[in-house]
């Protein structure tokens, strides 16, 4: 994600498309990847928009040469888990328990475990698990000869399991952040597959 340019989100189709280079994988194996963006996640990139829009990176770096180091994310989100953490606190980085859930009674978390809370919550959402892997760019399981010769995409599903995973998520924040858009840059109204999102 962290390495996401804006030429590859299109904000009027909804996708956003991932070079096989920027996907995780074994090397010959890797494949392009889009996904479509739920109302929520669009916003969310209309939001990011107008931070950093004026830059070839949707996460630009400071000299805004290059994207973001993509381990920066993990960083800061161990950052703040510092009891969880045997890391010494370094001057000029967050070190609290912000980010701590459940009292810590899980141990710590990665950004990489929201995917899959992300798939778990698109199977309790009805979500195949077919779709969830397609979703999750995943590689079949399967013989090589059958995944050789089925090719479809799987975009409806696919599309619909993001809305579904996007309204849900957008349900979750607005019960937990009700506070009105000019409270916060980024703010998570309510916005479904099924409304219409504001002129941006």
């Amino acid at each position: 994600m962290l390495q996401a340019e804006w030429k590859n989100v299109d904000l009027d189709q909804q996708t956003w498309f991932l070079p096989s280079e920027n996907v995780k994988g074994t090397r010959g194996k890797k494949q392009d990847h889009y996904v479509f963006l739920s109302p929520f996640a669009l916003h969310s990139f209309q939001e990011l928009k107008t931070l950093t829009g004026d830059s070839q990176w949707c996460f630009p770096n400071k000299q805004d040469d290059g994207h973001v180091n993509v381990k920066v994310v993990s960083k800061q989100v161990g950052d703040r888990q510092a009891r969880l953490k045997n890391r010494k606190a370094l001057s000029r980085r967050c070190h609290d328990d912000t980010l701590v859930l459940a009292d810590g009674q899980n141990g710590d978390w990665t950004p990489h475990d929201l995917c899959r809370t992300g798939a778990t919550m698109m199977q309790a959402l009805g979500v195949s698990l077919d779709v969830i892997d397609r979703c999750q760019k995943h590689v079949l399981a399967g013989s090589l000869v059958r995944r050789h010769y089925l090719h479809r995409d799987y975009a409806e599903e696919k599309k619909r399991a993001w809305n579904l995973l996007g309204d849900r998520l957008s349900e979750v924040l607005s019960a937990t952040y009700a506070r009105t858009p000019t409270e916060s840059m980024l703010s998570f109204p309510a916005y479904t597959a099924n409304s219409s999102l504001p002129p941006s």
